[in-house]
């Protein structure tokens, strides 16, 4: 069976989840859409700013009335004040923020300012019209698509929403994903270990990470390799869009849960030509997705990071998926190339990246020694300080 490239499998689990984008609408305030994708697209509902403002403190005045001569001030302005229209022959005392009288046409720093004994005000510079005045519609204009759907919402969009006077706003609602752990090895954490067995790093790991994308983490337990338990817990998954499994996906005699799988659905086995994290499996049970990823913590950190992450962003209607990456120069040496794509947990020192010692797939403190990937392409060699991608976690955590 033949390795199947990064891209490709990204291609096929992206065409299968616009074929299955998560439905509903929920309206929510602001204090709570952080992180939450836009169900439709933002259309503001003003101007804004809503009208001509000082982007200084100082006066405003006409040029076309001004002759060089000091002026009489004839009013005060602070923001969020209604100003009367300008008196011919006068400027007016203006603040930041507030607005522009009918009128004027130019505002004059207050430092390029003297103010004269009888209260008259001085202009020492040349002046221009429209300076320092935001125009009114200079960030939005009433009817103009502002946010597409679709759009990650942050802090920011949540800002601009809110200087549209925006309380709610519609997102796509969360997809309910449940995460499986197989194996009678597994333990969870707070438990006495018996003999071969660890403890549950992943499924901490998944449901974390899950919560942060915006998803209902459903936490399905560790299923027992024991078929009939197995179809018990299977059976008890009710209203999810995701099965997510770890490990144990396999054609073996004791892949239980492969077995359950297929007996209510379809399951296909993909071996990628990736480095942590080379088998992943793909299919559906009962109608609902099923991705499962290798059981190795870096593999699955990987697997998750480059691939089911992008495939619940694009089911939620998000176009751009990939994670943001930058060039670095290496500070090792690569001498060993492979068939397979390598993503190896690396740190920026000085703006070169250093890799962890041991890259080994079962070794998560690898991961949280690093700042994120390096990606090292398949049949490659690197010398020191040659270019390579550098993926932050930063980009795949949220």
């Amino acid at each position: 069976m033949s390795l199947l490239s990064v891209e490709a499998a990204l291609e096929r689990l992206l065409r299968q989840a616009g074929a299955a984008p998560i439905e509903g609408v929920e309206q929510v305030a602001l204090a709570d859409a952080d992180g939450r994708v836009l169900a439709e697209a933002l259309v503001a509902g003003l101007d804004l700013p809503p009208w001509d403002n000082s982007a200084m403190d100082g006066y405003a005045l006409n040029l076309a009335d001004w002759q060089g001569e000091p002026l009489a001030v004839s009013q005060q302005i602070f923001a969020g004040q209604a100003p009367a229209a300008l008196q011919s022959g006068s400027c007016a005392r203006i603040f930041t923020g507030a607005p522009v009288p009918a009128g004027a046409d130019c505002v004059e720093m207050q430092e390029n300012c003297e103010v004269l004994s009888d209260g008259r005000v001085r202009f020492l510079q040349p002046l221009r019209a429209r300076q320092n005045i935001r125009p009114q519609g200079q960030e939005t204009r009433v009817g103009e698509d502002v946010l597409a759907s679709g759009t990650r919402l942050t802090p920011i969009e949540l800002g601009l929403a809110a200087s549209l006077g925006l309380a709610e706003l519609p997102v796509r609602r969360r997809p309910r994903v449940a995460v499986l752990s197989t194996g009678d090895e597994l333990v969870a954490p707070g438990q006495a270990l018996g003999p071969g067995q660890i403890y549950n790093s992943n499924r901490s790991l998944l449901l974390a990470w899950l919560q942060r994308l915006g998803c209902d983490a459903l936490d399905a337990g560790i299923l027992p390799d024991d078929l009939g338990r197995t179809r018990a817990a299977l059976a008890e998954l009710d209203d999810v869009d995701l099965i997510l499994s770890t490990g144990g996906v396999s054609v073996g005699e004791a892949d239980f849960l492969g077995q359950v799988l297929r007996e209510g659905g379809e399951l296909a086995l993909w071996k990628l030509a990736i480095k942590p994290g080379k088998p992943l499996t793909c299919g559906q049970y009962q109608g609902v997705p099923v991705i499962g990823l290798p059981g190795n913590p870096a593999s699955t950190l990987v697997t998750f990071g480059l691939l089911a992450r992008p495939y619940l962003l694009r089911r939620l209607g998000v176009a751009e998926v990939a994670p943001l990456g930058f060039a670095v120069p290496a500070a090792f040496a690569w001498n060993k190339p492979g068939s397979r794509r390598e993503y190896l947990r690396a740190r920026l020192e000085q703006g070169r990246a250093v890799l962890y010692p041991n890259q080994s797939s079962g070794v998560l403190r690898s991961a949280s020694w690093a700042d994120g990937l390096v990606e090292v392409l398949e049949h490659t060699t690197l010398a020191e300080g040659d270019s390579l991608r550098f993926i932050p976690f930063s980009e795949l955590l949220g």
